[in-house]
């Protein structure tokens, strides 16, 4: 039996599976596949998308979080993710998805969202990222410019007048960089 755990008001259980990050196909842990599938159409029936799943040991006792980030048009709100969370720690206990002790937690992805997939860089189009990459790239492994497009399974970075072709492949992290000054 889980033990219930409220974060910030949110009642809080998660996972990740199989999904695709820079076009690699993430399913190691059948644990955080089996409850991906079972977050992913509650997710999209409450009009919100996965972000990010993340199953990690935190604290100093190593107890397990299963950390789910969900978004939609407009940005999350705390109804939605409170909704989303009661549904999906019912769904999940239901289920027997995730076996031993864990606190869930679901939450917006924040204002500086990650982006993962190929489809986080599509809506972030003409927006400015900060990236971080495997390997140096002309010289230099740290980015932040307008992400001008995604191409050829990379991405298009205008960076101080000059472009940079990333592939996704290459990229560590991403992140949309919300600008301040506008």
């Amino acid at each position: 039996m889980v033990k219930n755990s409220y974060t910030c008001g949110l009642l809080l259980k998660v996972g990740f599976a199989r999904f695709f990050i820079f076009g690699a196909t993430m399913d190691s842990d059948s644990t955080l596949t089996r409850v991906w599938e079972i977050a992913a159409p509650l997710a999209a029936d409450e009009g919100m998308e996965i972000v990010d799943i993340e199953l990690r040991r935190e604290g100093r006792r190593g107890g397990r979080v299963l950390r789910l980030y969900l978004d939609k048009e407009g940005g999350a709100n705390i109804d939605d993710l409170t909704r989303v969370s009661r549904k999906l720690s019912e769904l999940l206990d239901t289920r027997e998805a995730v076996d031993g002790p864990y606190i869930l937690e679901v939450s917006s992805p924040g204002i500086n969202r990650l982006l993962k997939r190929l489809e986080h860089f599509i809506r972030f189009t003409g927006k400015r990222i900060r990236v971080r990459t495997r390997e140096a790239i002309e010289g230099r492994r740290s980015f932040l410019g307008l992400l001008k497009e995604v191409r050829d399974g990379g991405i298009v970075l205008l960076q101080d007048g000059t472009e940079f072709h990333i592939p996704l492949l290459a990229i560590e992290r991403a992140n949309y960089e919300h600008d301040w000054s506008v």
